[in-house]
């Protein structure tokens, strides 16, 4: 109690700045508009009964989810499912959901927020999505009876050691939760050292593995790799933050010497920053057009992805992948995605994010890690020269994703028995 106590008292103390964080207005960053007062619980009633309550924070959550959402009213059609986010990247994604879901920006840690949202959407279970643990969330669904489970979950040792200087907290939080699908055998063990029961504990695999492009994607890919030019040389940053546009760049400009028609893909993570890397490319004397223009200019040296939702299909028109948020010291983004389209995978070498996946595809020859600009210059232009190993990488990483389906099918299992 106490220290429930002491948190809701510094929770409070510091809102305004947490706040001000959240809502703060940034050039390019994108509004919550009218729906901010949800984040306090202030929610619209649910059109659905009883839903079932998915919480994915923002877009590595949102993607990870979709096929098991997908999954799930595939069996079964009727079941409600309510679907939180707290950013506003996250909640357009999950609207391209459309029916499938309902959405709702998810409530901040305030105890009064989260009783009022829990009052108005009335759901029946709540699932987490990779650890993404809330004292006051797990209090208030303890008292309505709520059963929590946590999905995909991952606990890194460094984490782990950091529960272990706070146990009581920790026991806070997991005396609430009904059940924890962990991702590998080694995530469960360190649950398990930290007090958590076993039976309260099973590995399902990561769910990420179980990615299942359309048939449109890839047809949307062939279109837009025919509108950019099917025998030039092209290649795709993916999910690149501020510092990464400007090696990835140089690095462009290298291979412009060798293969003067490359094209490059950039594609940021964040909506927020399009216009800023457009300038960024424009200062470079890179000849840019943007996604979202009416008019392709074929022989334009960048690409910009400047849309949400549509990078699988411009990793299906591209011949190699780099992905971002690993030449600066961010830990990655998920590696898995272009490996599912059988696409080569290009990495630097920030990738505590995704320790595992990186492993495995590494230990498959299906991954090439990068340290500078330079290398990976030299590494494209060796692989644009030698379409072999191009498809041997691409095809090595596929065989990765297969080997490593099934997380959903267990996922689901999981649910049934506790949910």
């Amino acid at each position: 109690m106490i220290y429930r106590l002491l948190y809701n008292l510094l929770i409070h103390l510091f809102s305004p700045i947490l706040l001000a964080i959240l809502y703060w207005p940034k050039k390019g960053k994108p509004g919550f508009g009218q729906r901010w007062p949800e984040h306090l619980g202030l929610v619209p009633a649910s059109r659905q009964q009883n839903p079932i309550w998915l919480h994915a924070v923002s877009v590595g959550e949102i993607i990870a989810a979709t096929p098991l959402i997908k999954a799930i009213k595939a069996e079964q059609p009727d079941l409600p499912i309510l679907v939180t986010t707290t950013t506003r990247t996250g909640a357009d994604l999950a609207e391209k959901l459309g029916d499938l879901i309902e959405h709702r920006y998810a409530p901040l840690d305030f105890p009064w927020a989260v009783a009022l949202f829990l009052r108005r959407m009335q759901p029946r279970a709540l699932l987490i999505m990779e650890t993404e643990l809330w004292p006051n969330w797990l209090h208030a669904c303890a008292k309505r009876q709520l059963p929590v489970m946590v999905l995909n979950a991952r606990l890194s040792a460094r984490s782990a050691n950091r529960y272990k200087r706070f146990h009581a907290i920790f026991r806070l939080l997991s005396k609430n939760i009904h059940h924890i699908a962990c991702q590998y055998p080694a995530d469960a063990q360190r649950f398990s050292d930290l007090g958590v029961a076993n039976d309260k504990l099973s590995v399902t695999g990561s769910i990420k593995f179980d990615i299942d492009y359309s048939a449109k994607v890839r047809q949307q890919g062939q279109q837009l790799r025919q509108q950019l030019g099917c025998e030039r040389p092209i290649w795709i940053a993916a999910s690149t933050h501020e510092g990464e546009d400007e090696q990835i760049l140089a690095a462009h400009k290298q291979l412009l010497t060798k293969l003067p028609n490359a094209l490059l893909v950039l594609v940021p993570r964040h909506p927020q920053r399009f216009a800023q890397v457009a300038e960024l490319v424009r200062q470079q004397s890179l000849t840019l057009v943007r996604r979202t223009q009416t008019t392709l200019v074929i022989d334009s040296q960048v690409y910009l992805g400047d849309t949400m939702g549509e990078l699988p299909i411009m990793l299906a028109a591209a011949d190699i992948t780099f992905v971002g948020g690993s030449l600066i010291p961010r830990g990655g983004h998920n590696l898995l995605e272009p490996a599912a389209l059988a696409k080569p995978v290009l990495t630097g070498p920030s990738i505590f994010n995704f320790t595992d996946i990186y492993q495995k595809l590494l230990e498959q020859n299906a991954l090439i890690t990068v340290s500078d600009t330079t290398v990976l210059a030299d590494i494209l232009i060796t692989l644009f020269t030698d379409k072999p190993r191009r498809l041997q990488l691409g095809n090595s990483a596929l065989d990765v994703v297969n080997e490593n389906k099934g997380a959903i099918n267990k996922t689901l299992q999981c649910m049934q028995n506790f949910i």
